[in-house]
């Protein structure tokens, strides 16, 4: 028996669309930050007085940040936080499958598009390892952020591509609605929110559940295959 797909999710349409480019989330989607993020919003809430915060993913934190201090004060309270989280780097790893991913899809036909600003972004790439593409969109790179489909309109205009013809891969329902929003396709990961709060064309729990193979000027999305085991032994 050959190769075998295991635990594979339903792609759908996914699987048999040829996309022009594949645009990643960063956190959640290629590398685990949600206990860091935590730690330092709550650093952040426990020094502003603000003991019923709810840390909130996906969203640039600027937009954040204007729903929960007065106005004058939102660039000094981002000031902190992002030096907060530049700071605090321990503990982050690359999530299953993502190294794989962008070295299959290539540093040309993929971006990262991150609510993080761009020191941020960075500094978790450098500090993960984690080859960065070409194309790194980051909040200062566009009006407003995620939701809105700016981000992910930015980063399909970079590449030179149609926003239709990309595959988005997120794992926030704020980045999901931004990318069905810019008219992109959508494959959601579960790695920070439950699979009924993820709105998108699939649904995976890791990168390491599919497979992204680049097809002359193509990319194609496949369930990941691995090899059978114990099949044949003795024979």
């Amino acid at each position: 028996m050959g190769p075998v797909s295991i635990h594979a999710p339903g792609l759908g349409e996914l699987a048999t669309r040829r996309f022009a480019a594949v645009l990643f989330d960063l956190d959640g989607t290629l590398i685990d930050s949600t206990s860091v993020v935590d730690r330092c919003w709550r650093q952040w809430a426990l020094e502003w007085a603000l003991p019923d915060f709810v840390v909130v993913h996906g969203v640039p934190a600027r937009q954040v940040l204007a729903d929960v201090v007065p106005a004058d004060q939102v660039e000094a309270a981002f000031a902190r936080i992002e030096q907060l989280e530049v700071a605090e780097l321990d503990g982050i790893t690359i999530l299953p499958g993502a190294r794989a991913a962008l070295a299959a899809v290539g540093a040309d036909r993929s971006a990262i598009v991150t609510s993080g600003t761009r020191p941020l972004a960075h500094a978790r790439l450098r500090y993960t390892g984690l080859p960065a593409p070409e194309v790194v969109i980051t909040p200062e790179d566009t009006p407003v952020g995620k939701p809105h489909p700016d981000p992910y309109l930015a980063a399909a205009r970079r590449l030179g591509v149609d926003p239709r013809d990309c595959l988005v891969v997120e794992d926030a329902p704020a980045g999901l609605a931004a990318a069905l929003s810019a008219g992109c396709r959508r494959l959601g990961l579960t790695s920070t929110h439950e699979r009924a709060e993820l709105v998108a064309d699939a649904v995976a729990d890791s990168l390491a559940d599919v497979e992204l193979v680049r097809d002359g000027d193509s990319l194609v999305l496949r369930p990941a295959v691995v090899p059978a085991q114990g099949v044949g032994r003795g024979r």
